[in-house]
């Protein structure tokens, strides 16, 4: 498995943890918003390999998006949802590529 898929499936996984209506928001909160932080630093990091890599990079940028938006409370939760979504589904539609 390529890094940015990899990558993809790890932040599409924690994205969907932190939309978790209440868990999530408590986890930033009391955390003093250093897990949206840390996934804004992600998703710079996947977007980089996803560049190399020649994927699609739009479930990247929407979760850098995300992660800068992500202090409105609602609007942060279901934008985690949807930066969620569309990881997860991108990383498991992109076929590796395969060398003789």
């Amino acid at each position: 498995m390529s890094t940015a898929k990899t990558l993809k499936w790890v932040t599409g996984t924690m994205e969907a943890f932190l939309g978790i209506p209440f868990i999530g928001g408590a986890m930033v909160i009391s955390f003093l918003y250093l897990p949206v932080m840390v996934m804004l630093l992600l998703h710079i990091i996947t977007l980089v390999y996803c560049n190399q890599e020649k994927l699609d990079t739009a479930p990247c940028t929407l979760g850098i998006i995300t992660s800068c938006i992500a202090w409105i409370p609602f609007v942060g939760m279901i934008m985690h949802l949807l930066t969620a979504a569309f990881l997860l589904v991108s990383a498991s539609k992109e076929h590796d590529k395969v060398t003789i």
